[in-house]
């Protein structure tokens, strides 16, 4: 380890370094940090006006009288009623997206999208104050060079499984429905039917596994026997209906769904006694 009159001394012979040999950071510094941050602001509004003068907001005409060389002003109209979307983060946040397919909740999730990422960004910041050596020749320092090689790979593989993870679709669950009815039994059951089409549209998925389909997240339980821990239908669809109610502030509020859907999910529940 460097003694403190050694890093004094090299300090001083840097600052005589600087004084003899280099620019001070004014002007010379700040004019170059000035005119590169005019460049991209310049890009980045160029792009954004041939983004919106190429294109509609019909996004057939692209191809068209609209160009649409960046793409269609809009993908499609929003539907605010809509219970089968499936919410994604931006590209950069794809990594951390697949850390929470990899860590569970609640047991290691904490640990994966906080702990360690918190972690890494402590040693990152105390690296300066680790490593007090003036090497900075690339081939000098492989720990330095198999920790960064190991970071890039570790982050492209996580963006990339992130980016081609796929969702189950709300039409996907909705096909798994006359097995769910076959393997639990309530084939001639018309209600429990049209409550297990209404539990595969809503996004309970999304949360709530069944019979293997589903997310399993945010420490949601797996449904296939929830008829057996005689809630009751009337029961079920009141929990259905407003959860805060019942301590449980995670799982969202389902009332605007109507009490006829919620009685029929509530049935659908109350009739799965798991897989016979």
């Amino acid at each position: 380890m460097m003694s403190l009159e050694e890093r004094r001394a090299q300090f001083t012979k840097y600052k005589q370094d600087v004084k003899d040999r280099g620019k001070p950071f004014y002007p010379f510094a700040m004019f170059h940090d000035t005119i590169m941050s005019l460049v991209v602001v310049s890009i980045i509004i160029a792009l954004a006006c041939v983004w919106y003068f190429t294109s509609g907001e019909d996004p057939n005409t692209c191809g068209g009288k609209d160009s649409c060389l960046l793409g269609p002003r809009y993908a499609e109209p929003a539907d605010p009623g809509t219970t089968n979307f499936v919410p994604r983060p931006d590209w950069y946040f794809y990594f951390l997206f697949y850390l929470l397919r990899i860590f569970k909740w609640p047991n290691s999730v904490i640990l994966g999208t906080v702990g360690i990422p918190t972690i890494l960004l402590i040693i990152l910041i105390m690296m300066p104050f680790l490593d007090l050596r003036r090497e900075r020749r690339v081939l000098r320092r492989p720990v330095a060079v198999v920790a960064a090689i190991l970071t890039v790979l570790s982050m492209g593989v996580l963006t990339y499984k992130g980016a081609t993870a796929k969702e189950a679709l709300a039409s996907e669950v909705k096909a798994a429905v006359p097995q769910w009815a076959q393997k639990q039994g309530f084939t001639n059951n018309k209600e429990a039917v049209a409550g297990a089409n209404a539990f595969a549209t809503s996004g309970c998925t999304a949360c709530h596994t069944y019979l293997g389909t589903g997310g399993g997240n945010l420490g949601a339980p797996d449904l296939s026997a929830e008829g057996t821990k005689g809630k009751g239908v009337q029961g079920l669809q009141t929990y259905i209906s407003d959860p805060s109610k019942f301590g449980n502030n995670v799982m969202p509020k389902f009332a605007s769904l109507g009490d006829t859907t919620l009685h029929q999910i509530a049935t659908f529940l109350d009739a799965s006694k798991g897989p016979k």
